[in-house]
Order: C-alpha cells, then sequence, then structure tokens
C-alpha cells in the first residue's frame, strides 16, 4: 500500500478514535484508481515508455474529493500504450489479461481496473473513457461501469497526449454494484466540484424515484438496438439482450419498442476524424522518443484509421459542424418515437432510454478489439451510458450460424471471431 494510503488511514484511526464517528461518506472505503489518473508523487506515464519517469506533483482533482471524503487510494491499475486500446497492452507492463480466461483481453483502456475489481481484488475504482474505456473492461469482467456526460464529473489532473482532444474524454466509476456507481458519482458532485472546474455543469447529484414507484401511471419506454447496423452481435450477445428484454416485459409499467439506429457506420467516421486533430504526431514522436515498438492495436487506431490526417482550423471547424448536425439528427430520431405533445409542442411519450450491446461479442481474444461503434457511438453523441452484468457465454447454446453472409469488412472481421465460442 503506497505510505499516502497508509498516512490516510492512520489519520481517519485517529480521527475516529478521538471523535467517535467517522468523517465523510466513503470514510475507509478502499478504492483503486486507474494510472491514468495523476496522483502525487506517483508514475503518470499513460502507457508510454518515454514517461515511465513522469511524476504528477499534485493529486488529480477527483482524488482530492475523494480523499477528503475519506477513503483510502491502496492499488493503482494498468493502462495501454497510448491508452486508445479497448484492451490492455502496454511495452511497460505487458498484456493485462482476463481473469476469467488469460486467452482473453480484460477490456481497455481501464482494463487494470476491470481485471482487477472482475476479480473482486477492489469493490470501487475509477477509469477514464473517450470511446469505450470505461464500458469495455466492465462488459468483459461482468462488473458495473458508468460513463457520465462530459462536464458531469471532475476532470483536472490526467495525463495523456496532446492530439486526442477532438472527442470529449470523461472519468468515472467502475464497481462490483450499481451502489458502487452511484456512491462514488454523488460524492464527487456534492463536493461542487464545478466551483473549481469551471468547465463543469453546477448541477447537484439527484436521486429521482423510478417512474415505478412514484404512482404516476407513466410508463418507462425502453428502447431496444438489438444491433447497430454495422457490425451484428455474436450469439451470446444477442441472447443476453433477448433475455433481459423478456424479463422486462413481465415489469408491470414497462413498455418496450425497438430503436433503429441513425448511420452508426457515419457516426464512427466522425469521431475517428477528431481522435487525432493533430493526425497523431504528438503520439507517434513519443513512441519514438522512447524507442519502444508500436503494438497492434495502437496501430489499428492509429496508422489503419483511414480518416486519421493533421486537421487544420478550417477542417476542424468542418467536422466539429458535421458533428452538431449529426447530433440533432439523432436527437430528431430521438423525438420522433413520441406518443404525443404538450401544451408548449414538446414532445411526450419519447423512448427514455437505450438498451443495447456494449459490444460485438463477449471479451474477445488478445488484439483482437478492433470494434469500437458501439461504445464510441455514445461517446460522440456525449450521452451518459452504464454497463451491468447480464450472463457469460454458454458454448453449448450460443452457436454460430455456419451461413451467415457478413455485411461489409468489419463483421467479416467480428464474425471470425465467432469461432471462439464453438471450441
Amino acid at each position: 500500500m503506497p505510505q499516502e494510503a497508509l498516512e490516510r488511514a492512520k489519520f481517519l484511526d485517529d480521527y475516529l478514535k478521538e471523535h467517535g464517528k467517522p468523517i465523510g461518506p466513503l470514510h475507509g472505503l478502499p478504492i483503486s484508481v486507474k494510472e491514468h489518473i495523476g496522483m502525487k508523487g506517483r508514475g503518470l506515464n499513460a502507457g508510454f515508455v518515454a514517461w515511465w519517469d513522469k511524476v504528477a506533483e499534485e493529486d488529480a482533482h477527483a482524488l482530492q474529493i475523494l480523499w477528503r471524503a475519506g477513503c483510502v487510494f491502496y492499488a493503482r491499475t494498468t493502462q495501454p500504450q497510448t491508452l486508445m486500446h479497448l484492451a490492455c497492452s502496454s511495452n511497460l507492463y505487458g498484456k493485462t489479461v482476463n481473469p476469467f480466461n488469460r486467452q482473453l483481453t480484460s477490456g481497455g483502456s481501464s482494463g487494470g481496473e476491470g481485471a482487477l475489481i472482475g476479480l473482486n481484488g477492489s469493490v470501487l475504482g475509477l477509469g477514464t473513457d473517450i470511446g469505450g474505456s470505461i464500458r469495455s473492461p466492465a462488459a468483459n469482467n461482468g462488473i458495473y461501469g458508468l460513463r457520465p456526460t462530459g462536464g458531469r464529473f471532475p476532470l483536472d489532473g490526467l495525463s495523456a497526449a496532446k492530439g486526442a482532444h477532438g472527442i470529449t474524454p470523461v472519468m468515472g466509476p467502475i464497481s462490483t454494484s450499481r451502489g458502487g456507481l452511484r456512491l462514488l458519482m454523488k460524492t464527487a458532485i456534492d463536493a461542487k466540484p464545478w466551483l473549481r472546474e469551471t468547465s463543469l455543469f453546477p448541477f447537484p447529484w439527484r436521486d429521482q424515484e423510478s417512474y415505478l414507484d412514484t404512482g404516476s401511471g407513466k410508463r418507462l419506454k425502453v428502447g431496444v438496438m438489438w444491433d447497430d447496423g454495422v457490425v451484428r452481435p455474436h450469439p451470446p450477445v444477442t441472447r443476453a439482450l433477448k433475455e433481459l428484454v423478456q424479463k422486462l416485459r413481465e415489469v408491470p409499467g414497462i413498455e418496450i419498442v425497438d430503436w433503429k439506429p441513425y448511420r452508426h457506420d457515419y457516426a464512427w467516421e466522425r469521431i475517428a476524424s477528431l481522435y487525432y486533430c493533430d493526425g497523431a504526431h504528438d503520439v507517434l514522436d513519443i513512441i519514438t522518443d522512447g524507442g519502444e515498438p508500436m503494438l497492434p492495436l495502437s496501430e489499428f487506431i492509429i496508422k489503419e484509421n483511414p480518416y486519421r490526417r493533421r486537421l487544420q482550423i478550417e477542417d476542424l471547424w468542418d467536422l466539429l459542424k458535421k458533428n452538431e448536425e449529426y447530433k440533432r439528427a439523432y436527437a430528431r430520431q430521438w423525438n420522433d418515437t413520441a406518443t404525443g405533445v404538450d401544451a408548449n409542442g414538446n414532445p411526450t411519450g419519447m423512448v427514455d432510454v437505450i438498451l443495447c450491446p456494449v459490444g460485438p461479442g463477449a471479451a474477445p481474444s488478445l488484439n483482437q478489439a478492433r470494434y469500437w461503434g458501439y461504445t464510441a457511438q455514445w461517446n460522440l453523441l456525449d450521452y451518459p451510458a452504464v454497463v451491468f452484468p447480464v450472463t457469460k457465454v454458454k458454448p453449448d447454446v450460443d452457436v454460430v450460424e455456419s451461413d451467415y453472409i457478413p455485411r461489409n469488412e468489419k463483421d467479416e472481421f467480428n464474425y471470425k471471431l465467432c469461432k471462439l465460442y464453438t471450441r
């Protein structure tokens, strides 16, 4: 355990003995933290060999809040090279694998958190997300993860290359329970972090009662996206979704409708164009400075990304304009699910939440997590997204169609991964 954590734990124990009561909502709670998040006096390498000796000068804003709430930071967890993998491999630590099957990835980029929490080595942790980096490890390890809306959770104190800022990164909780997600979010927001980080929204945490408990008669309308129209999910993912939908249909007050995805292939083009506004020159320079080889998934998102280019200011303006146009189009589709209008002409009876796969399959083999569409979609739209466990792969049930004709190259690549479930 880091010396700072031991000192903090001793301080809390001494305070408890003297005052006879706990301090803070997280008193004594051990919390693990992705190494990407600055901790004073500790390394802050962002997965780069060149930055192996880079040290944080102060705790990240979120950690300062959680410290004051009484928690004990006891473990720091791994991240991949460049932080831009849905897996967790680096030339510093090697491969962080899935605790349930070492031939599979733990997910990424918060893969160390996912693996540790998945095997109950931690109950609550902090990760970051710019394309699925909280949700991927949560899904791969059968735990809970939340990607908050940008501007909702304190973000100051991260370490990253300069180029990946066209899409808003976020920090958020990963946990063994839904209650853990709520506890960490509420603690951070109750501290009014917007007083220091002025880019944050000054909205308090609200524990709103469920529509199903208020007696208002309002139905919870769940839109189910079975498929994003680009890459078809593997059989175990579709089965899990069907089982969950069947359970929801049995709950009074819940209405199930199908959700039609709107141009999710175009959405990937939008987000992949903005991951590296400098054409990834900064990242490539850091890798060169460290004399390290580029790993397969770094190659995928940088060198094999057909939308990556160095943007001039006019290019950036154009891309951001297209993003806003796409967001408005998606909002129109959402509003089109309305069944009425109110006195002000606003739509009512729309879908309340979208239920969809976290990814096109269960945890993939090492270096094979190449389709981000099911998670990055919501980064582009900046919608909050939560992951929760439903089931596990059943090889004798989740049979792969031998005569399936793939839609495109991405779908074909994903389909070939299906054989994993038939071994």
